[in-house]
């Protein structure tokens, strides 16, 4: 395609091609700290629906190496959400290296916390915050379990920050580099933020998942166990590609709910979760 970037995620790589260069200097400035890959694991093609709609009324069909063809058309201003969207989606159809959870994940020391929910529990809010204080950002999006070693590998994209949550990472982040503010998409009001320097510059180093932690914002604050049996159920319900995998998924998620505690919270707003996430880290 006649504009295109490259990149690589943590141990995935892409190639984005696109039909217009918008969508692609989008790319290039949000990531520009970022390696390319030798050579990508995806390509991603955002193309318009009709060779007219190039320019008139641009619209962008999200295509790539996997694709939904029921997927709606994006409008040429969310260029940058629809990129976003193709990559994720070419690992969630066309990712067998790792079991990948819809999660969210930060480490300390080494070890990782994965949070893990219904869109809108709050988890990767709950992450921008945590790694204002200190916490190696990991993931927004997914979290990368390799089978063999049942380390977390990084998956440091840009923070996809919805609705009332773009004001309060902002707060918590006052110095981050941010993408445009998407008014009015299927999802909302986004705007992206850049992860840290510590993110992207460690974004080859695994961590040792710690705690499996089930976040859900908007109520009184508690704290449960959840038992091995009911984590693996909601687990697998999380991973994208878990039934594809086979035995090596099965393996790697009986592992993780057996050696990983897990708990969840309830919480009201981000302080109250930040100190329910510091009392479990302690107590794990």
């Amino acid at each position: 395609m006649r504009h295109q970037f490259t990149v690589r995620i943590g141990p995935i790589g892409f190639r984005v091609g696109s039909d217009w260069a918008a969508p692609i200097a989008a790319l290039q400035d949000l990531y520009r700290y970022y390696p390319s890959p030798n050579l990508p694991d995806f390509t991603v093609r955002l193309e318009a629906t009709h060779w007219w709609r190039r320019w008139l009324r641009p619209s962008i069909r999200i295509g790539g190496d996997y694709m939904l063809p029921e997927a709606a058309p994006l409008p040429l201003g969310f260029g940058l959400l629809a990129a976003e969207m193709a990559m994720n989606l070419q690992l969630a159809l066309g990712g067998r290296r790792y079991l990948l959870l819809h999660a969210a994940c930060v480490a300390r020391d080494g070890e990782a916390l994965l949070l893990t929910g219904e869109s809108g529990a709050g988890k990767s809010t709950l992450a921008t915050l945590l790694a204002a204080r200190g916490w190696r950002f990991l993931s927004d999006e997914f979290a990368l379990i390799d089978p063999e070693t049942g380390l977390v590998h990084p998956f440091p994209r840009l923070i996809s920050l919805k609705n009332a949550a773009i004001a309060t990472a902002i707060a918590a982040r006052p110095d981050a580099k941010l993408g445009p503010l998407l008014v009015g998409t299927p999802k909302g009001d986004i705007r992206h933020m850049v992860p840290d320097a510590l993110a992207v510059g460690a974004m080859d180093e695994p961590a040792r998942p710690a705690l499996l932690l089930y976040p859900r914002h908007g109520f009184a604050a508690e704290t449960r166990g959840v038992p091995p049996a009911e984590s693996f159920v909601r687990l697998t319900q999380a991973s994208t590609n878990y039934v594809a995998m086979g035995e090596a998924g099965f393996t790697a998620l009986t592992r993780l709910v057996r050696e990983v505690p897990a708990q969840a919270i309830d919480y009201p707003d981000g302080a109250t979760a930040i100190d329910q996430v510091e009392a479990l880290w302690r107590t794990r």
